[in-house]
């Protein structure tokens, strides 16, 4: 079971406090577009705190 959609509708990222997160690498992580921080998703359940998120590097040439 994934995360449901109308728990997507309303998570933001904890560290940004107003951009929407996405679903990313096959659903086991949740992405803020402004800080590139990556969530893990663990047993189905988004693991929202700012010390257990990945920060993505920057795409090559921005």
């Amino acid at each position: 079971m994934a995360v449901s959609p109308e728990l997507l509708e309303i998570l933001v990222c904890p560290a940004c406090k107003d951009v929407p997160v996405v679903l990313v690498n096959h659903d086991t992580g949740l992405r803020c577009s402004r800080c590139r921080r990556v969530y893990p998703i663990k047993d189905d359940i988004p693991v929202m705190l700012i010390d257990e998120a990945a920060i993505e590097p920057s795409p090559a040439g921005a």
